[in-house]
């Protein structure tokens, strides 16, 4: 279960969007429209892995981030921000592509080994205040005949592939993300 704050966040999640889409080759000038987001659990519980879907006309971006406590060593290219959050403190917010803990994540949910995380919204003094269902849901398809790769097999490159823009990733074993409105591949094997 993720454990989300009601917190002040400066940035914000959606400056920071709008600013990575606007600073990549492959990415969009202009105002995010966040359709959804979902997240991951760290094992460890240290990295928050949280993936934004969001529209730039007409395209559907897939945006992993991950939230750290700490700077990443030798990932100082793919920090897009720190940010001050209210109860947290001072947050690394890196491209969750080049972070591990979001990659692994990826593999285990490819595998069939992790779900989604749920949502657990606390008050700034860490009082439960309800659960709430992510706003982007995701499910695992295997084409038939086929089966998921197991953890092993990614770990040791199997080559598998984490969606930027959604309506063009395809492969035998597929996340699929559906959002109000929507649906569509965000990693495959």
């Amino acid at each position: 279960m993720a454990i989300i704050y009601r917190a002040q966040l400066r940035p914000s999640k959606s400056e920071i969007l709008a600013s990575f889409l606007a600073a990549r080759s492959w990415g969009q000038a202009g105002e995010p429209e966040l359709l959804g987001a979902y997240r991951f659990d760290d094992p460890a519980g240290e990295v928050g892995v949280e993936c934004h879907l969001v529209r730039v006309d007409g395209t559907v971006f897939h945006l992993p981030l991950t939230y750290r406590p700490a700077p990443l060593e030798e990932a100082g290219e793919h920090l897009l921000s720190t940010m001050e959050h209210s109860v947290l403190g001072e947050r690394f917010v890196y491209d969750g592509l080049y972070d591990e803990v979001a990659l692994d994540c990826f593999r285990r949910a490819l595998c069939g080994e992790q779900e989604q995380a749920g949502l657990a919204i606390h008050e700034d003094d860490g009082t439960l205040r309800e659960t709430q269902q992510p706003t982007v849901t995701l499910r695992l398809e295997v084409d038939a005949g086929e089966r998921p790769p197991s953890g092993q097999e990614l770990l040791d490159g199997e080559p598998f592939t984490i969606a930027r823009t959604v309506g063009d990733l395809d492969g035998t074993v597929r996340l699929v993300a559906a959002w109000p409105g929507g649906e569509g591949v965000v990693a495959a094997y």
